[in-house]
């Protein structure tokens, strides 16, 4: 199999792995466990399993050097903690389908990010997707009614989407030296190892004090999953697709997220699509789409003709 079709193929399957869990996710938080307890849960088994795995595979190949060393601790704070703390918290107030159309907006940060870190060219087609993929996630989140009172705040829970989405197109871009320099399990060590030190202070008191006793299979399954699949299986197949593919491209497979997300939620009866959001999607998918094409080269000058030599 062709290098190309493994990378489609992983990131589709990550596509499908995050499509599922905004529902799965649903059915966890908050009445078994708050969100920053599952994070810890999330982060802490991903840590164990990628610490073995590096022994294991790779034990001799470390992160050297001050300047990849900084840029594994960015990676961990902005990929693993504080990405994955403002997903949970933000999933836990909003809906699978708003927090799915939000996630979009990531592709649009990682062109951003790259255009500012890797001097990636930014023309003006995609500084218009940037103005339009905006404006259909700004719709999103301000188009709230009054909030009842002691009701969550899902303008807040759309909030935290978006700066989720941030801190995640960046990291792509930060992290995508270190994936090409180092193995991916030394590099997906180090990044839980900093995500855990954020993790486990912020969720120590909701993972400790959830009542583990009352959790029905169907519950342990679905944590499972946030573990083995959205953490685990979903980081590695996405780091690895880093080692070949640019940013942009696991960036514009958070297209498909949405599109995957809705049908799991409205076929599991947990959300329902409106035309309101069908449209508010659609500004972000035109935005996307303009700022994810790469600009054309510009055509090489046309040499002047050669002058006949005089004798």
């Amino acid at each position: 199999m062709k290098t190309s079709v493994k990378v489609h193929a992983a990131l589709f399957v990550v596509a499908l792995i995050y499509a599922a869990n905004y529902s799965i996710s649903k059915d966890v938080m908050p009445r078994y466990m708050g969100p920053f307890g599952l994070v810890l849960m999330r982060i802490v088994g991903a840590t164990l399993f990628f610490a073995v795995a590096h022994r294991l595979a790779a034990p001799h190949d470390r992160i050297t050097g001050r300047a990849d060393n900084l840029r594994s601790v960015l990676s961990g704070i902005m990929g693993i903690g504080l990405n994955q703390l403002l997903f949970f918290s933000g999933l836990n107030l909003t809906s699978p389908i708003n927090a799915s159309l939000i996630q979009t907006i990531a592709p649009v940060v990682t062109v951003l990010a790259s255009a500012w870190l890797l001097s990636e060219k930014l023309t003006l087609r995609r500084v218009l997707g940037v103005a339009v993929a905006g404006l259909g996630a700004a719709s999103i989140i301000l188009s709230r009614g009054p909030v009842a009172a002691g009701a969550p705040s899902e303008l807040l829970g759309d909030i935290y989407i978006l700066l989720n989405a941030t801190s995640f197109g960046i990291y792509l871009v930060i992290v995508m030296p270190l994936m090409r320099k180092y193995h991916p399990f030394t590099v997906l060590k180090r990044i839980f190892l900093v995500g855990a030190v954020l993790a486990v202070p912020a969720g120590w008191q909701q993972a400790t004090t959830a009542d583990y006793a009352s959790f029905p299979p169907g519950i342990w399954l679905a944590v499972a999953y946030m573990v083995v699949c959205v953490t685990i299986m979903a980081y590695l197949l996405n780091n690895w697709a880093l080692k070949y593919a640019s940013p942009a491209l696991l960036g514009a497979y958070i297209y498909l997220q949405p599109a995957l997300a809705v049908l799991i939620a409205v076929s599991l009866g947990k959300d329902h699509l409106t035309w309101d959001r069908a449209g508010q999607g659609l500004l972000i998918f035109l935005g996307v789409f303009l700022v994810s094409r790469k600009p054309k080269p510009a055509p090489a000058a046309a040499l002047p003709p050669l002058e006949p030599v005089q004798d």
